[in-house]
């Protein structure tokens, strides 16, 4: 059938495809966080393995400035690399990466995991070297933009953008 003659069929809203995707994806939100919750003091705590504050500390003299060194490796333990506030970041992602399982997934509660995310593996060092963290973390941070930035709705009414998908 030539163009001119083909019926005029709806573009493609792709409602199923970020459905799909934003429950995987908070699915291994869900699983990354949880082995977190588990392994985040044993390996990276203040008697850890390997010492995130130390680490912290580390970098600071290394660039010259708390500033700079934030501004080479950002991250949210920055402000506190405590055992409570691993802890507690562990916890606070497993619960958002739930409710993205859940359905209710909007930009800002995207953008809260993939920082959470990045903050862990910026101080996991040997731990958060293997490949897969970096790929959580991309594909994270561009699930921000399949999803209004507030609108929290399970369906919401923008389609998603079709260059994300």
């Amino acid at each position: 059938m030539p163009i001119e003659e083909m019926p005029d069929t709806p573009a493609p809203s792709y409602w199923l495809t970020r459905f799909v995707l934003l429950r995987l994806l908070g699915l291994v939100y869900f699983v990354a966080f949880l082995i977190l919750v588990q392994q985040a003091l044993p390996l990276i705590g203040h008697h850890g393995l390997l010492l995130a504050d130390l680490y912290l500390e580390n970098l600071e003299d290394h660039f010259g400035s708390r500033l700079d060194a934030f501004l080479e490796v950002p991250g949210l333990f920055w402000l506190d690399v405590s055992d409570p506030f691993l802890t507690a970041a562990a916890w606070i992602g497993a619960g958002l990466s739930l409710a993205v399982l859940a359905g209710y997934a909007n930009g800002v509660v995207l953008l809260l995991l993939w920082a959470l995310y990045l903050s862990f593996n910026h101080v996991g060092q040997t731990w958060y070297g293997f490949g897969w963290e970096i790929q959580l973390l991309e594909t994270g941070f561009l699930a921000v933009f399949l999803v209004p930035f507030l609108d929290a709705r399970p369906f919401p009414k923008r389609p998603p953008p079709v260059v994300v998908i």
